[in-house]
């Protein structure tokens, strides 16, 4: 039921690939290359190589679904394509211009931008030649209800003055990023679903001020999350995103098929660390038996596998549901992946990190930076609460009259 397609599966053996030949040998050379830089936030050579090497052989943009702008898988077929990609995280998305915020915003400029800003920023994107940011978090409120975003988008003759702080901007310290999707309060007396708009604006606008990176778990990464304020920012009535109004059902639009792409990511980077855990657990000798031949290590690397194929199926479901009923109808299958794969995730990490000892908490492994980055997913795209919220309430309502 939920087997790819010929073209899914031509795809899956061209981009394994690309992987085995490209992006695992360029791991170290990256690590040097980033060694060696001024500054955490650059765009390493060994990146842009990758990413020639990828649109040559013609893997570029498979999360696009519009085969105007990408190849046109559907959500079951590029699933597993970013499962692929899970197993490099740091390097591999953005090697095949697949890495979010981008795809979001991509997606995003796709149904809601318009002629203008396909042209200005959608090509570019599409291009891999610069790099975008999505700003609605906000330090002074729980942004985890999107409803509270404070930022003031006050409508003029001609457009909006913006005035507020955004913080997590991902994307927003990369060194070639141009521009900023914005979610602000055009409208803060109207229904609460219809406050919210978003608008395009450049990252050099006049009173933007990109005030520091928020390093993750101490890591300053690459992309960067940034702390950004407005000040009296003035953005024409032209780069409005669909119209006044429709930030939230533009937010919701955004976040499901980013939230498939997560979690198929998060399952391929524990399939990494399971590999990991199980050549460390064969190599590795103490009280004068192989860590392998434990059964604790064993009961791990079992419940490792068990737990791998049930957030893949989960998600692969939800990828199904979409492609056949909608993310409206889908939206308890997602919400549900997004709880389950980052935990499972993160509990595979760490379990690898453990049978590493002291090597696992070092830069000598990926585990580390992985088990950062699948913490960290346990708050982006909204928080586990918040889903488990969501799925709590739909299910009450099947037995309440």
């Amino acid at each position: 039921m939920l087997e790819t397609t010929d073209r899914g599966r031509d795809y899956q053996e061209r981009l394994t690939t690309f992987m085995e030949g490209f992006v695992y040998p360029a791991e170290p050379v990256y690590a040097q290359q980033m060694a060696a830089a001024n500054s955490p936030h650059t765009q390493p050579q060994i990146l842009e190589d990758l990413k020639a090497e990828a649109k040559s052989r013609g893997l570029w943009n498979l999360f696009h679904p519009d085969p105007q702008w990408g190849p046109g898988l559907t959500n079951l077929e590029y699933a597993p394509l970013a499962e692929i990609t899970g197993h490099s995280i740091g390097i591999a998305p953005e090697a095949i211009n697949c890495n979010a915020p981008d795809t979001g915003n991509m997606e995003v400029f796709t149904r809601f931008g318009t002629d203008e800003h396909k042209e200005k920023y959608l090509g570019p994107l599409l291009d891999g030649t610069i790099a975008s940011a999505f700003a609605m978090t906000e330090p002074a409120v729980a942004s985890s209800d999107a409803t509270n975003v404070e930022m003031r988008m006050e409508p003029t003759d001609d457009g909006f003055v913006l005035n507020g702080r955004k913080w997590f901007a991902s994307n927003g310290m990369h060194p070639n990023c141009r521009v900023l999707i914005v979610m602000g309060k055009t409208s803060p007396d109207a229904e609460v679903h219809r406050q919210q708009s978003m608008l395009v604006v450049p990252i050099d606008a006049p009173g933007v001020t990109v005030v520091r990176n928020l390093p993750v778990f101490g890591y300053h990464d690459r992309e960067g999350h940034a702390e950004i304020t407005f000040d009296n920012v003035r953005v024409p009535s032209k780069d409005i995103l669909k119209g006044e109004g429709e930030g939230f059902a533009i937010s919701q639009a955004r976040l499901g098929p980013g939230r498939i792409h997560h979690c198929m990511r998060a399952i391929g980077a524990a399939e990494r660390a399971l590999e990991l855990m199980v050549k460390r657990a064969d190599e590795r000798v103490t009280f004068g038996e192989k860590l392998s031949s434990r059964a604790n290590i064993q009961e791990w690397i079992a419940e490792a596998r068990i737990e791998i194929d049930q957030a893949r199926l989960l998600t692969l479901h939800a990828a199904d549901m979409m492609d056949k009923h909608g993310n409206k109808v889908a939206k308890n299958e997602i919400a549900e992946i997004k709880v389950v794969a980052p935990a499972m995730a993160l509990k595979i990490i760490d379990r690898a990190i453990q049978v590493h000892g002291g090597a696992g908490v070092t830069e000598d492994f990926p585990l580390a930076s992985m088990w950062a980055h699948m913490r960290t997913l346990r708050l982006a795209d909204g928080p586990d609460e918040v889903h488990k919220r969501s799925i709590a309430r739909n299910e009450m309502k099947k037995y309440r009259k």
